[in-house]
């Protein structure tokens, strides 16, 4: 455009202090920068300022010249603040991404299975994000807590430079809400769960057993079919999450005996809260379990179960693979 243009007013008026021919060098100049440069542009910079800055660092040669330029095209001085990743090419193709405000995106990603703590310690640690969130700080307008566990959509958000994790969570909370709500409307009718809240606990309890994707709608059934008969669920990451940051590591019979809000062993039905932020597909297993009669399932040690309809072929696998898992370690 600004070449149109160049062309059309050198050409028809004859008048300017360049000549067509360095006016179009000028275009073409190249930015003086071999890699690309996050360039930060603070809130009232303007086009001769920044063109400074840039002349200071010997990344361009002088800046009268794009003065001319910018009377010819002013949107070129609509500088906006922002980060930018500014590339190696040239010294117009740089303004023009500023006055674009194309400004560099960051990405912060919400790993399936991550609790609550474990996304604010990373979110804390991410790049250009202002104003930090922790654990009991406030959040829509209560404490970011147990409360607000498995209600952050796993994903890949993008952000600019200075936004705030209390924006970023807030994308995530929203995404959840609105998934949560299309999963909970593809419910089984003869689901024993009362609420999309609970298909929000039960799908956490599904995402932290699984090691194997295609296993989440045969472990959901387990869960289902217990509650379906009252019996408790006895997960161990229920248990885990109860014990929280003092866990080692290691879960022992005193933690399973203890009795806390979290523990299925100790208590009928689901936790109170979410213990994890769940996949889609964690929430659709809990909403549309397989049918099967399995009460039962013991880990393999490669990430799968064996699954199994009474106690006594329960015992028996884990016999087979726990058992048999500690004597080869």
């Amino acid at each position: 455009m600004i070449k149109v243009i160049a062309s059309v007013l050198l050409l028809a008026l004859g008048v300017c202090s360049l000549g067509y021919y360095q006016l179009e060098k000028t275009m073409e100049a190249p930015l003086g920068i071999t890699q690309t440069q996050l360039v930060e542009v603070p809130n009232g910079t303007g086009f001769n300022k920044l063109c400074q800055q840039w002349q200071q660092k010997n990344w361009v040669q002088d800046c009268w010249r794009y003065q001319i330029l910018a009377k010819l095209d002013p949107s070129l001085t609509d500088i906006k603040a922002g980060l930018y990743d500014i590339q190696p090419g040239t010294v117009l193709e740089a303004f023009r991404k500023i006055s674009l405000g194309q400004e560099h995106e960051f990405t912060f990603t919400i790993i399936e299975g991550d609790n609550l703590r474990q996304v604010l310690a990373r979110l804390e640690q991410a790049e250009y994000v202002n104003k930090p969130i922790k654990w009991g700080d406030a959040f829509l307008g209560q404490p970011l807590d147990e409360q607000f566990e498995g209600k952050l959509f796993p994903d890949t958000y993008h952000y600019h430079a200075n936004e705030t994790a209390e924006q970023i969570l807030l994308r995530a909370y929203n995404k959840m809400d609105q998934v949560l709500a299309e999963v909970w409307q593809q419910r089984a009718q003869d689901t024993p769960l009362t609420s999309a809240y609970e298909a929000l606990i039960l799908a956490s309890i599904i995402e932290k057993e699984t090691g194997v994707a295609s296993e989440r709608p045969l472990i959901a059934s387990v869960f289902v079919n217990r509650l379906n008969k009252g019996m408790r669920l006895q997960t161990d990451p229920t248990v885990i999450y109860g014990i929280g940051e003092a866990f080692d590591g290691n879960i022992t019979r005193r933690h399973l005996r203890e009795v806390t809000p979290y523990n299925t062993y100790r208590i009928n039905g689901l936790p109170p809260t979410p213990i994890a932020m769940p996949s889609h597909k964690a929430l659709l297993a809990a909403v549309q379990p397989a049918q099967s009669d399995y009460y039962y399932f013991v880990a393999k040690g490669d990430g799968s179960h064996q699954f199994s309809k009474r106690l006594d072929e329960h015992n028996q696998a884990v016999r087979q693979y726990q058992l048999k898992s500690r004597n080869d370690s």
